[in-house]
């Protein structure tokens, strides 16, 4: 079983483009992903799920590591919440995207981390600790950064309500990580074996929100796939490139540099897509880009973690 388990891991890249595929062809597979089960918003649910693994792999120490890296805890989530927003703003000006793919591309700016980003850096060789503090931070503070940010950015030419945005991301977010904290807390052997198994789990669940969303928007994928495609590469690598950028200027190592570079590229995608649902459920695209900037960072993230490895 638990050979089974770390396949999924090693090769979540290659499932989640599966998943792609089935529901291109398939759209109506996974549309009980984007309903609801008895007032339940399964998506949310799916995304709590992921948060609530990430807590059982979290302790209080991981917290206090960011007293004892005060520097590259700073130039992380300055890059994070500042860097991230401007550019995925930038760019949907840039290339005149619509509103709802506007929307959907600076709600992937402003989330934090995403939790393939601890993984990727272990691939890597970088620094696993300081990845998942800058994860962790990030993640605690995004109830209010992310909607003040998303606000400032797209508040004027579209409504929506950010006390509410922080009141989900509270839900979504904060409540599944504290109960797996607790459980880490209570029971840290039992947590210790999860380990082998959860984030095949989480493979397994962010590639079900992936499919749901991109199945429920085959046709405006299709149709604007290479322009939005585009707009997500580009991110995704000047993203990269600046951390690495930020890193360097900031003096850090090298493990700090790639592992700084990594956590500015991967963000917590899922969750822009459960927000973009929530907040904008009269633009239909806003979930788009989410879900294939998903797609795209763990496709380009294992090849670059290989080469990382191998070369730096």
């Amino acid at each position: 079983m638990k050979r089974i388990f770390k396949a999924i891991e090693k090769y979540f890249f290659i499932i989640i483009l599966l998943a792609v595929a089935i529901s291109l062809v398939y759209p109506n597979s996974f549309k009980w992903v984007l309903s609801n089960y008895n007032g339940i918003n399964i998506l949310n649910l799916l995304l709590g799920i992921v948060l609530f693994t990430m807590g059982t792999t979290l302790k209080v120490d991981d917290f206090v590591n960011v007293f004892k890296n005060p520097k590259e805890i700073s130039v992380g989530l300055s890059a994070q919440y500042i860097v991230m927003p401007v550019l995925a703003f930038a760019l949907a000006k840039l290339f005149s995207l619509d509103a709802g793919l506007t929307v959907g591309l600076i709600l992937v700016g402003t989330v934090p981390g995403g939790t393939a980003s601890d993984v990727i850096t272990f691939l890597a060789k970088g620094d696993v600790a300081l990845s998942v503090s800058l994860t962790a931070v990030s993640t605690v503070i995004s109830p209010i950064l992310t909607p003040l940010i998303t606000l400032f950015l797209i508040g004027n030419q579209i409504h929506f309500n950010p006390i509410d945005m922080f009141i989900s991301i509270i839900e979504i977010v904060i409540i599944p990580i504290i109960l797996g904290l607790i459980l880490n807390y209570k029971f840290p052997e039992f947590c210790e074996k999860l380990k082998d198994y959860l984030p095949a789990i989480s493979s397994i669940v962010i590639c079900l929100i992936v499919a749901g969303v991109i199945g429920a928007n085959k046709q405006a994928i299709l149709t604007s796939s290479s322009i939005i495609m585009l707009v997500i590469i580009l991110q995704y690598f000047l993203a990269m490139f600046l951390g690495f950028g930020f890193g360097y200027l900031a003096g850090m190592d090298k493990k700090q540099i790639i592992t700084v570079a990594i956590e500015l590229a991967f963000q917590n995608s899922g969750l822009s897509t459960g927000l973009a649902k929530t907040h904008f459920p009269s633009l239909s695209q806003a979930t788009v880009p989410g879900a294939l900037y998903s797609v795209w960072q763990n496709f380009a993230g294992s090849i670059l973690a290989y080469v990382f490895r191998r070369y730096f």
